[in-house]
């Protein structure tokens, strides 16, 4: 059974391979310090393209890794401006709607939408890396700045101060974004799991959606509040407000922008047609109030927009307290879902044309466009699944789409504001409703179920939290949840038996491999994680569990006392001193025992501490194998040639009293 009946051949007589684990040379903590440092915040090796280069390229090379344009621009051909001047318009055509109703959903002056859709892009087009992302104003970062801003003051009894509030949020989060870029710090952003994003954005959607009531039924007073019981009390407490007409009209336009977005998924060669929909119904809408008189039967109306460009703003921003950390916590908490959000747009349309843009350099863009917008009245923007859907199926071909987008926008600014004077609430309600529904993605729900129960969980514990709690809780609550998870990998890693698989020299998991047997006399496990001060104490206690288990087997089968246990630490990439403590522990209670302790393939982290630390000496190097297989043949060895010890049955009550 197991290697009894065979020769390993890379061992000699005596059991023993002719090849020991290397110990790796000393290195000067400062080029340790140095790697470490490299690896954590250069994994992709920026400064790679600046090597071997004389100062006027570098200076250039500089220039356009923070400035992309520098790099495209100079290629840039009339093919390309014909490509990107249809998407642009097109996505103008979704950006100008959009922006004036999510402007309202943060309870900020409709105007502020379209500012929004005019500096930041122009910005975004010089800095950012994506080929497909189209910049604007997002739901959720308009609801979350609604919610927390509105916490602290209220809209409509200041809305100066609130807009200003507003300004200040927006330049903290720039700030935050481009330092994360900076600081080469993306990674902050990777604790928002994709669960968590499924999960958070299906719920901000969910309560975006219930909001909108407001306007489908022509409500003048409604909650504050953002959870589902607030929003259907205050929508059933005033049954006697509801006015058919708004709802009526509401209706119609809903049905409108569902189905030209069903016939545009089925058709994707129609994108336009979804695109153009949100427009043609602000258009609709528009003369349709104007031709009834409308207004003057419930139905409300933007009525007068601003005239003109982007006024400047960096005069308003706020800095005193105590709005001061309000601005800052928005600006925080709604930049890290900006850039989440932004980030995983362009990186899921960058794999569709085969190209890579760099994260950070996207968090410095984003950032960027976030502090020049924070001071030319606009609020927070990021790159939004459906426009750069859009902005994709139209075809564009670099960030110059953004740029007509803005121009369209500018010309809007400039010319054709009052046209929206007419524009009913209604519509923008039915615009919101339309864009929320896609972001609720209950096949991702599903196929989370299926694939991860803990991952649904998370994605549920997010969903659930932001409908009935708030969208901080259940923001909150989603990240907590992932980092417990976390928090478990490392402190509670995966334990393993090995076992011999037939006819082979392969040692693998016999809970896997039903067909793998165990060696009689041996007990194989395996480490599945680094070994640190959080799971020592997990696995000191788990190591003694398989050894008394595997004792109970051999005493239940009679088959050959245990003599050798071989600890497979391929997987242990790192260890502390904590974990070299408990080494120590284990090989004692081992030896009192009557056992013997093996290790197989240790890394080159864990030989340099520890040999530093002495345990190499405690353990014996020549119980310390490249593999398993070598390990198992040296034990094989060593019980075919030797009597069993002893002393290996004297105290088993130490053991078992650990």
């Amino acid at each position: 059974m197991g290697n009894a009946d065979y020769v390993y051949p890379s061992t000699n007589v005596e059991g023993e391979s002719p090849h020991r684990v290397a110990i790796p040379p000393p290195q000067p903590f400062v080029k340790t310090l140095k790697n470490s440092l490299k690896e954590t915040f250069f994994p992709d090796d920026p400064l790679r393209q600046f090597k071997n280069q004389p100062a006027s390229r570098k200076l250039v090379l500089g220039l356009q890794y923070f400035f992309p344009i520098f790099e495209w621009g100079p290629r840039y051909t009339l093919d390309f401006l014909k490509s990107d001047l249809i998407s642009g318009i097109t996505i103008a055509s979704l950006a100008i709607p959009q922006g004036i109703s999510y402007a309202k959903l943060a309870n900020l002056p409709p105007i502020l939408g379209l500012y929004s859709s005019f500096i930041p892009p122009l910005v975004y087009a010089m800095m950012g890396s994506s080929r497909d992302l189209a910049v604007g104003t997002v739901a959720v970062a308009s609801l979350l700045t609604a919610s927390m801003l509105g916490a602290e003051v209220n809209a409509m009894e200041n809305p100066t101060l609130y807009l200003h509030l507003a300004f200040t949020a927006t330049l903290f989060a720039g700030v935050f974004q481009a330092s994360l870029g900076f600081l080469r710090l993306g990674f902050i952003v990777d604790f928002l799991s994709h669960a968590t994003i499924v999960g958070f954005m299906a719920g901000a959607a969910t309560v975006v959606c219930l909001q909108q009531l407001k306007g489908i039924l022509g409500l003048n007073h409604f909650t504050h509040e953002t959870d589902v019981v607030s929003v259907l009390r205050s929508v059933f407490s005033q049954t006697h407000e509801w006015r058919w007409e708004s709802g009526v009209l509401g209706c119609l336009f809903l049905f409108f922008l569902l189905v030209t977005k069903y016939f545009s998924k089925k058709k994707p060669k129609f994108f336009w047609i979804s695109a153009m929909a949100p427009l043609t119904s602000v258009i609709l809408g528009s003369v349709l109030v104007y031709l009834t008189h409308a207004e003057k039967h419930g139905v409300e109306v933007i009525g007068k927009l601003k005239k003109g460009l982007n006024p400047m703003s960096f005069g308003d921003l706020v800095f005193v307290s105590p709005y001061l950390s309000t601005a800052f916590k928005t600006g925080v908490i709604t930049g890290v879902i900006a850039l989440a959000e932004g980030i995983a747009v362009g990186r899921s349309f960058s794999m569709f044309k085969n190209y890579h843009i760099d994260g950070n350099k996207e968090m410095i863009a984003i950032g960027m466009m976030n502090i020049a917008g924070s001071c030319t009245s606009c609020y927070l923007t990021t790159g939004p699944f459906s426009k750069s859907a859009v902005n994709y199926n139209a075809g564009c071909k670099t960030a110059m789409s953004n740029v007509v987008m803005a121009i369209a926008v500018m010309f809007t600014l400039l010319f054709l504001t009052p046209l929206f004077h007419y524009t009913p609430l209604v519509v923008l309600s039915a615009i919101i409703i339309a864009a929320m529904l896609g972001l609720i993605d209950y096949e991702a729900a599903i196929h989370l179920w299926k694939v991860d129960k803990f991952d649904f969980v998370v994605c549920m514990s997010a969903y659930i939290g932001v409908v009935f709690v708030s969208v901080e809780i259940g923001l909150v609550l989603a990240v907590a949840i992932s980092v417990i998870r976390v928090l478990l990998f490392v402190a509670r890693p995966r334990t393993f038996v090995q076992g011999n698989l037939p006819n082979s020299m392969v040692y693998r998991n016999v809970e896997q491999y039903t067909n793998a047997i165990n060696v009689p006399g041996i007990l194989i496990l395996e480490i599945d994680a680094p070994i640190y001060f959080a799971n020592i104490n997990y696995l000191r206690e788990r190591i003694t569990r398989w050894i008394n288990d595997e004792e109970d087997r051999i005493k239940s089968t009679g088959e050959s006392s245990l003599q050798y246990v071989i600890l497979d630490m391929t997987a242990v990439g790192n260890i502390d001193t904590s974990g070299i403590s408990m080494f120590e522990e284990v090989k004692k209670l081992v030896d009192r025992r009557g056992l013997q302790l093996v290790l197989a393939n240790p890394g080159s982290e864990v030989m340099k501490k520890m040999n530093k630390s002495e345990l190499i000496e405690k353990i014996g190097q020549e119980w310390i194998y490249l593999t398993v297989a070598e390990a198992v043949a040296a034990c094989n060895f060593m019980l075919h040639s030797t009597k069993p010890n002893p002393g290996k049955d004297q105290e088993p009550a130490a053991w078992n009293n650990v």
